[in-house]
C-alpha cells in the first residue's frame, strides 16, 4: 500500500494521486507539485489516505510544498494573464483565417508553457498560428484540439435539469454512454430528450444505471404473479423510481390497482417461471418467491 493525496487542478478536473511526503495535508489546502506538464498549482481534494500499487501510475510523485502567499499571487495572476492570451489568441485566428472555435487557455504555474484549446469539426493546420503566438509570448505554446464533451465541461452551462452540468461542477471523468442505458431506465429515445447541450447522450444515464439496475433486481416485473392485500393479481406497471406496481386482478370486472412494493410478494416471475399454479397451495423455495421486505 502507498499513501497518496488526490489533488485537483480545475474544478471539476480530474484528481491526479501524489506523495505526501512529510508534509501534513488536509482537504481544501492548496499546494505546488511537479507534473508532466511542469509545476503546477492544484487543491487537495483528498486526504492522505492507503491506496494499492495497482491503482497508481507509476511514479508516483512528491508534493513539493504547501503553496504559500506568493504562491496565491502568482496564481490569481496568471488567472489573468490567461484572460489576456484568449483574446490575443481569438484575433490571430481571426488573421490566419482558421475554421476553429478557442475554448479555453491556460498557463502553467512556472509559465514554461501556455496551452490553448479549440474545437474544429477537422484537422486543423495551426503551424503559422503557433509561431505567431510564441513570437507574442516569448514562451512554449500548445494548442489542443478537443472534443464537444470536453468543451461543454469547460464552458460550462444549464442541463435539461435546470442545474449546472455535471460535467463542469462535479463529474471529473467522462465515461462510456449507451443508447441500452437510456432504454432500460424507460425514457423517450427522442435524441432532443436523451442528449446534453453537448450533442452527445448525457452523462447522468451513466451514474443514475446502478440505481435501475438495483431497482430491477427487486422489484416485480411486468406480468409477474404477486400477492397483495388485496390477493393475488399480474403486474402490469412497474414505476421503479416511486417503487410501486399496479396489479390487475381477474374476477368478475377486471379490477386494476396499486401497490408499493414492500407490499407486494412475487409468487411467480415472468422472467424465470420455474414453478406453476400449485404455488398458491404448496410452499416453493426457489428464489423467484420474494418477501420484497427482505431482500436476503
Amino acid at each position: 500500500m502507498v499513501k497518496v493525496v488526490g489533488i485537483r487542478f480545475k474544478k471539476a478536473g480530474k484528481i491526479y494521486y501524489f506523495d505526501p511526503a512529510e508534509i501534513l495535508l488536509d482537504p481544501g489546502d492548496y499546494v505546488i507539485v511537479e507534473t508532466a506538464r511542469g509545476i503546477e498549482y492544484g487543491q487537495v481534494v483528498l486526504g492522505p489516505k492507503e491506496v494499492s500499487e495497482e491503482e497508481l501510475v507509476a511514479p508516483v510523485k512528491p508534493v513539493i510544498r504547501k503553496a504559500t502567499k506568493e504562491d496565491r499571487q502568482i496564481a490569481k495572476e496568471n488567472d489573468k494573464k490567461e484572460e489576456e492570451a484568449l483574446m490575443i489568441c481569438q484575433q490571430k485566428i481571426e488573421k490566419h483565417g482558421l475554421e476553429m472555435k478557442l475554448i479555453d487557455v491556460e498557463y502553467t504555474f512556472d509559465n514554461n508553457k501556455i496551452i490553448f484549446y479549440f474545437s474544429a469539426e477537422g484537422r486543423v493546420d495551426f503551424r503559422e498560428l503557433v509561431k505567431d503566438l510564441a513570437s507574442v509570448f516569448k514562451t512554449r505554446i500548445e494548442l489542443r484540439q478537443i472534443g464537444v464533451r470536453d468543451e461543454a465541461k469547460m464552458l460550462g452551462g444549464l442541463g435539461p435539469c435546470g442545474g449546472g452540468l455535471c460535467c463542469a461542477t462535479w463529474l471529473g471523468d467522462f465515461e462510456p454512454v449507451s443508447i441500452k442505458m437510456a432504454k432500460e431506465q424507460n425514457l423517450s429515445l427522442n435524441p432532443n430528450k436523451i442528449s446534453g447541450i453537448c450533442g452527445r447522450l448525457l452523462c447522468c444515464l451513466k451514474f443514475e444505471q446502478e440505481a435501475y439496475e438495483d431497482a430491477k433486481e427487486r422489484l416485480p416485473e411486468e406480468g409477474d404473479t404477486v400477492q397483495t392485500p388485496s390477493g393475488i393479481g399480474e403486474v402490469i406497471e412497474v414505476n421503479l423510481i416511486r417503487e410501486k406496481v399496479k396489479v390487475k386482478f381477474k374476477g368478475d370486472d377486471i379490477v386494476v390497482q396499486s401497490f408499493p412494493c414492500s407490499e407486494v410478494t412475487i409468487m411467480q416471475s415472468k422472467k424465470n417461471p420455474c414453478c406453476k399454479k400449485q404455488i398458491l397451495e404448496e410452499e416453493c423455495d426457489c428464489k423467484n418467491h420474494l418477501d420484497l421486505n427482505n431482500k436476503d
